[in-house]
C-alpha cells in the first residue's frame, strides 16, 4: 500500500509522513528532497538552472538515492547542503521542468518498487503523478499564518521574519500551482485535512483512519 501525502510547505507534510510510516512499519519518501538533491547536482556543474537539456543531462548522469531519510547525491549525503538558502531559492526553476520532473518521478517509483510497493510517500504531486492510484491519499492544508509560524521554526528559515517567511510561502505555492508540469493540486479522490487547528497525532489518527477503511474494503466479502 502506497499512501500519499500532499500539500503545500508548512502544513507538517514531513512530520506526519514519518509518524505514519513508524507506525505502519515502513519507510517513508520525501520527495522533495530529491528535486533539491538535483538542484545541488545543477548548481556544483554550473549550468544555467533554467536550460532544462543541461539540467537534465546533469541530473541524468547523477545518482540520486534517500536512506534512512537522508537524501544521498552519488553517495554523498547532501541533507544540509539542500536545506541551504542557495538550494531554497534554486529549486523551483529545476523543480519546474517536465523532463527533469520526468526522469525524478521514475526515481521515486523506483525507490518505492524496491520497497514492495509498501511506503508513505510526500510531496506536491504524490496523488496526481506519481501515485495516481495509491489507495489512500490525504492533501493537507493550513492557513497561511499557521504555515508560516511553523516554518520560522525550520533551520532553513532561521534567519527569516514570518513577513518574509508568508512571502516565500506564497512565491513557492504560486510557482507549484502554475507550472506546466505536475502543478500542485488536489486530487479528486484526496482526502482534504485542514491541519491549523490539529495537532500532529490528530492528523495521523485521522490518515491512519483511511488506512483501516481501505483495509476493511480489501476484506473478502467486503462491498
Amino acid at each position: 500500500m502506497v499512501i500519499a501525502i500532499d500539500g503545500p510547505g508548512g502544513v507538517g507534510k514531513t512530520t506526519v509522513t514519518r509518524r505514519l510510516a513508524t507506525l505502519l512499519g515502513v519507510d517513508y519518501l520525501d520527495t522533495g528532497a530529491t528535486y533539491r538533491a538535483a538542484t545541488v547536482a545543477a548548481l556544483r556543474s554550473g549550468v544555467g538552472l533554467h536550460d532544462e537539456e543541461a539540467v537534465l543531462e546533469v541530473v541524468q548522469a547523477s545518482t540520486i538515492t534517500y536512506t534512512d531519510g537522508v537524501i544521498y547525491l552519488n553517495g554523498e549525503s547532501v541533507a544540509s547542503e539542500t536545506r541551504s538558502d542557495e538550494v531554497t531559492q534554486s529549486v523551483t526553476p529545476v523543480s519546474a521542468h517536465p523532463k527533469v520532473r520526468a526522469h525524478i518521478v521514475e526515481i521515486q517509483r523506483k525507490w518505492v518498487e524496491d520497497r514492495g510497493g509498501q511506503a508513505v510517500v510526500e510531496g506536491r504531486d504524490i496523488g496526481t503523478v506519481v501515485f495516481p492510484n495509491a489507495p489512500v491519499k490525504a492533501f493537507l492544508t493550513a492557513a497561511p499564518e499557521i504555515r508560516a509560524a511553523r516554518r520560522a521554526g525550520d533551520a532553513e528559515a532561521a534567519d527569516q521574519g514570518v513577513a518574509e517567511i508568508v512571502a516565500d510561502l506564497e512565491r513557492r505555492d504560486h510557482a507549484d500551482s502554475t507550472r506546466e508540469a505536475s502543478p500542485l493540486r488536489k486530487a479528486a479522490d484526496a482526502f482534504e485535512i485542514d491541519t491549523s487547528a490539529m495537532g500532529i497525532e490528530e492528523v495521523v489518527a485521522t490518515i491512519m483512519g483511511l488506512v483501516s477503511e481501505r483495509r476493511a474494503d480489501k476484506r473478502p466479502g467486503a462491498c
